[in-house]
């Protein structure tokens, strides 16, 4: 090759875009886009499909869904994205208003429906993912855009404890033990959660198309009607039973009889990946008749009857934050008790009994220590005789002083302490297929369904905080970033599952320590692992030169593990006629 001063250089950083692509492609998801979405006739260039895929690459990649910012990024890319797409492209195809048109679509809930049922159905059956148990439950987004009265943002009970800001509501409904999603559902940021979860199972039903399968939430789902329709489907549950649902006097009366020693209680072992094995919480078990009307059956004068476990659990962890917490605010409540007679600038004196009697009951209720403070009030009153003094006859004062001696009640105390960390969860799963121990496992495994809120609103999809504001754009948006969070939750389970299968663990994913190892990688390191990629175009005499960084050992290692082979970067370097 021959360089002159009309050779011209052109650099591109591809970093991880080819293993994203890859994946895309092996998922199917231009094809099912470009089946469910059918465009409009004015639709001209580069095909639906392929414009959510590079759009989906481009997010995971920079951490950032704002519009403005494609074209710049695929233009600077387009030498890769042609190699590794086939397609004919140009930077336009990502303009805003091309981004904008590709959400209106993704928004139409009927099309949603029967792509999101038929790719969930694919994954499952592509991937071989033999899964038994399905996570549910609900974030919020919050934005500071201006909103319509009657759009998807309103006033709620903000979970980013960001209550200034109208925000909208997310249902996720995922698949383990890989977190995936399976489906999602989008509301209005003022509708109750309980309703929720109704939809959602009979929506994971029509994908997944089988019975037999384990629901898991938090109190929310445990509403009667949800968990009838569960057991009515041939489904199981596993959710807390709220406050309202278990009072605080059935919870004590459940717990005294462990107490009192007339209730026999097993540990509950957790074995982490590390091999260590724990005991995290104690427990036992009871049964009940539970029965409850279904709407469609309330005219037929039916109701569904069903057995269902109560499982009486003492988490070790819970026990001691609520512990720490309890004793904290007995030492609160006794230092403002003790402070109660000490006068301070701008603070009412207490007078008579009463009101030492009435403040002291404020505090003790404040705090929440309820019976296990003693007040003792001491009340002394002494006289004076005072001798006449010029036109002011002799008289007596009485001087009245109260003092307040605070004790512990030890035995209340004692009381109060065992019942920390207590709590009741409902199943109908049977007791020889389902052990307690097997449900507190399956329910303390829920994080994962956390992790997908944090990956769907934090780094690296970073929903929050949303710039934009019609509804239809904000909805295929998020579920834009649901097909994001899919992405990134196969590539962590594929190189995973095949780590675990080979008894195997991948070294070098941290800079800092490249020594260390793990048998469980995170789809964020994987993907930083193919950084610094760079692909060299150098055009001379109307030819184009192409050059490409050869791969480390660790990124064909991972591309191994992902059943992705070299080519999807050696091919770009092939020489190419087409100016970049």
């Amino acid at each position: 090759m021959n360089l002159t001063q009309e050779s011209t250089f052109n650099q591109e950083r591809i970093d991880e875009l080819p293993v994203l692509l890859a994946q895309c492609q092996l998922m199917g998801l231009q094809k099912l886009i470009e089946k469910h979405f059918p465009t409009h006739g004015n639709w001209q260039g580069l095909s639906l499909g392929w414009v959510v895929v590079v759009w989906l690459c481009h997010i995971i990649s920079q951490q950032d869904h704002r519009l403005s910012y494609v074209q710049e990024w695929v233009e600077k890319r387009l030498q890769t994205i042609r190699g590794c797409t086939g397609q004919t492209l140009r930077g336009l195809d990502w303009s805003d208003d091309r981004l904008a048109a590709s959400l209106r679509y993704l928004s139409e809930d009927k099309n949603w429906e029967e792509f999101e049922r038929e790719l969930g159905g694919n994954l499952v059956q592509v991937y071989e993912i033999e899964t038994n148990k399905v996570y549910l439950d609900s974030t919020t987004s919050s934005s500071y855009c201006g909103v319509d009265e009657s759009g998807l943002f309103q006033w709620g009970k903000s979970k980013d404890h960001r209550p200034d800001l109208r925000q909208v509501k997310i249902m996720l409904s995922t698949l383990e033990p890989i977190g995936m999603p399976v489906a999602t559902e989008i509301v209005a940021g003022n509708k109750a959660d309980d309703p929720l979860y109704t939809p959602a199972v009979n929506r994971v039903r029509k994908t997944l198309n089988k019975s037999g399968l384990l629901y898991v939430g938090d109190c929310k789902m445990a509403a009667l009607s949800t968990r009838a329709d569960i057991n009515r489907g041939g489904d199981y549950y596993l959710c807390p039973l709220s406050a309202k649902q278990i009072n605080e006097e059935e919870l004590t009366e459940l717990v005294m009889k462990v107490w009192l020693g007339k209730q026999p209680t097993t540990n509950v072992e957790y074995d982490y990946s590390n091999g260590k094995r724990e005991i995290i919480a104690i427990g036992y078990q009871t049964e009940v008749k539970v029965s409850a009307f279904l709407e469609e059956e309330l005219l037929k004068k039916k109701h569904n009857c069903w057995q269902e476990r109560r499982l009486v659990v003492r988490s070790v962890k819970a026990a001691q934050r609520e512990e720490l917490a309890l004793r904290s605010r007995l030492d609160k409540a006794q230092l403002a008790l003790s402070e109660l007679g000490q006068p301070r600038q701008g603070k009412k004196r207490l007078k008579t009994l009463e009101d030492w009697q009435k403040i002291g009951q404020k505090i003790i209720t404040s705090y929440r220590v309820q019976g296990l403070l003693e007040l003792d009030y001491q009340v002394e009153t002494k006289s004076r005789g005072i001798r006449k003094h010029g036109n002011r006859p002799a008289r007596v004062e009485e001087k009245t002083t109260i003092t307040l001696s605070v004790n512990v009640n030890e035995s209340a105390l004692e009381k109060k302490l065992y019942l920390c960390g207590w709590r009741v969860y409902a199943t109908n799963h049977p007791t020889k297929t389902f052990t307690l121990n097997d449900a507190v496992v399956a329910y303390r495994e829920n994080y994962s369904i956390e992790r997908d809120f944090r990956r769907l609103k934090n780094a690296p999809l970073s929903l929050t905080p949303i710039y934009l504001q019609r509804d239809d754009h904000i909805k295929g948006l998020i579920r834009l970033l649901s097909l994001g969070l899919r992405i990134l939750t196969l590539l962590e389970w594929k190189v995973r599952h095949k780590l675990s299968q080979q008894k195997k663990t991948i070294c070098g994913l941290y800079p800092s320590n490249p020594k260390r190892d793990t048998a469980r990688p995170t789809a964020e390191k994987l993907l930083l692992a193919f950084a610094e990629i760079n692909l060299l175009s150098i055009v001379t005499h109307g030819s184009t030169y192409l050059h490409l960084n050869p791969l480390t050992s660790l990124q064909q290692e991972i591309l191994g593990l992902l059943d992705l082979t070299t080519d999807i970067y050696s091919q770009l370097a092939v020489s190419n006629t087409q100016p970049p």
